[in-house]
């Protein structure tokens, strides 16, 4: 079945091994999909919300656009480095920016809670209508060191931060993930093998 993709290059380089698994993903999605790109690098907006959601702050013409396609998606791809434990700050940024009340979510009022017990747990606190609910994504993440030592040693807070704190929070499911490592001293065959599976995932649309 033919999926709408979007696929986001979250690093703020503008050549980096985590593009070109994101260039590669779509490249091959395309042959069976309809894919939309975006680079991190190439956008131009204010990553800082700086007045949270007290005051309405325009999105500049790059945000509209790459919110527009979020809307449009079926699956929604995402690569990016991790950088000291987390995520690049122009990506954070970016979904800040984006991921904003009325598009990404609302809150339900406490009347509005469909049980008793689901009411009195959250009195008092802010419950999520998720409003981007039935997409699926996957994030992609590089480091420079092992893998499995993010994961087990670390936590993956960075993968915790995105999968659960975001993209569950409004409404996406089936989330899966790939984190590739070590990047800095990896051999030119390893590469290969990563972008060999990108181009899989992509034909795949998963």
């Amino acid at each position: 079945m033919t999926k709408h993709i979007l696929v986001l290059s979250g690093t703020p380089k503008a050549h980096s091994f985590s593009t070109a698994l994101a260039d590669t993903y779509a490249d091959s999605a395309q042959q069976h999909h309809e894919v939309r790109s975006f680079h991190i690098a190439d956008m131009v907006f204010d990553p800082d919300l700086s007045e949270g959601y007290s005051q309405d702050q325009p999105l500049e013409p790059d945000l509209q656009a790459f919110q527009q396609a979020l809307e449009w998606a079926d699956h929604f791809v995402i690569t990016t480095p991790i950088w000291w434990g987390a995520l690049p700050a122009k990506l954070k940024g970016a979904f800040d920016r984006i991921l904003l009340p009325g598009f990404a979510f609302s809150y339900k009022k406490k009347d509005t809670l469909n049980t008793k017990l689901t009411a009195k747990l959250f009195d008092g606190a802010s419950f999520p209508n998720k409003l981007l609910s039935g997409k699926s994504a996957r994030i992609i993440m590089t480091m420079d060191g092992p893998a499995w030592y993010y994961r087990y040693f670390q936590g993956a807070p960075a993968l915790r931060q995105l999968q659960i704190s975001t993209l569950e929070f409004c409404g996406f499911k089936n989330i899966r993930h790939n984190m590739l490592g070590p990047i800095k001293h990896s051999s030119e065959s390893q590469r290969q093998r990563w972008l060999s599976l990108m181009a899989q995932l992509g034909t795949q649309g998963v």
